[in-house]
């Protein structure tokens, strides 16, 4: 791959998929700067293994997996687990907090609140969430069965009804 070429994808890549990267580490995170250290980190990481990625689709499922993965190493951390919360003075910059369901969806447990956003927020079917995710997609279809009676009992009938 020829420097201008790999230059052009990188470039690409991050036009195209930073917000998906900012909105999933914020939703491991909750905090929008732990979430822009671990964007900038992941496209790191694309800028240093480009190379090994085919196709513009392979890329946005290797930005998914590598934000998963980076998020959950972060939130593993000592010093995570110690500090106490502080305000996250930007979080209305990643996701509008008058959303109701988005925070809904942001509360649920994790292997309900990943692959509901990954079908709804970025689109992918069930098997792509599964190949994802590395589980078999009965299980994803079963984490999202469960999560959307979840988000229908916090938010209630009439919320879905509009």
């Amino acid at each position: 791959m020829t420097k201008n070429r790999k230059e052009d994808k990188i470039e690409n890549a991050i036009r195209e998929y930073t917000q998906m990267v900012l909105n999933i580490a914020y939703t491991y995170t909750k905090n929008s700067y732990d979430a822009e250290d671990i964007a900038q980190d992941v496209f790191l990481s694309l800028y240093k293994n480009i190379w090994k990625i085919s196709s513009e689709e392979h890329i946005k499922a290797w930005l998914i997996r590598v934000t998963i993965n980076k998020s959950k190493n972060h939130m593993k951390t000592a010093w995570i687990r110690k500090r106490s919360e502080m305000p996250d003075v930007q979080k209305d910059l990643l996701i509008d907090e008058t959303c109701d369901l988005l925070n809904a969806v942001l509360s649920l447990d994790e292997k309900y609140k990943i692959p509901i956003y990954l079908m709804y927020y970025e689109g992918y079917s069930i098997k792509e969430i599964a190949e994802i995710l590395k589980r078999k997609p009965a299980t994803i279809g079963t984490r999202l069965k469960r999560g959307r009676e979840i988000l229908k009992n916090m938010l209630g009938d009439d919320y879905f009804a509009k």
